[in-house]
């Protein structure tokens, strides 16, 4: 699996109270959802992701509550991966039963905002088109990739029964 595209960049500590707001708690509809992602800590977020589809972020991204509307907002508003040095475990896990590709690589500060990449899911390579770099991350075990591909937990599951 190959991913490309353009990065929003964020830094440390983003925690799921600014990536989807307490105050939307109640809407279900992921789509919905997807209009309040990131309101509190970018305002332009929505215009960007217009144009670019990957997420890179410092340590410890999606901390905080266990929101489960963090990871599925930003999936519905468009984005197709998140790198970061490194996750909170719960919004890790989160992601990936909404079907969102969560990547770790140590060396995700040297990816700027607004850089072209290439993720190599498979092999573990970011390229990135706009600075030449290429960076290595751990990939993912095959058990976690089949419910990405699946499209989640919930699709996946469906799946095998």
């Amino acid at each position: 699996m190959i991913i490309s595209g353009k990065v929003i960049k964020y830094g440390d500590d983003i925690n799921t109270d600014v990536i989807y707001p307490g105050r939307y708690l109640e809407i279900t509809e992921p789509k919905e959802m997807a209009k309040h992602a990131m309101e509190d800590l970018d305002s332009n977020f929505l215009e960007k992701v217009k144009e670019r589809n990957i997420i890179v972020a410092g340590k410890n991204f999606g901390c905080g509550s266990s929101r489960e509307q963090a990871a599925t907002c930003l999936k519905y508003a468009g984005i197709d991966a998140i790198i970061a040095k490194s996750f909170a475990r719960i919004f890790f896990r989160n992601a990936i039963n909404a079907g969102m590709l969560v990547i770790e690589c140590k060396e995700a500060d040297e990816i700027n905002d607004g850089d072209e990449i290439e993720i190599d899911v498979e092999n573990g390579i970011i390229k990135d088109s706009s600075t030449g770099k290429q960076l290595k991350f751990k990939a993912l075990p095959s058990f976690l990739m089949e419910i990405i591909k699946a499209g989640g937990l919930i699709p996946y599951v469906r799946g095998k029964i």
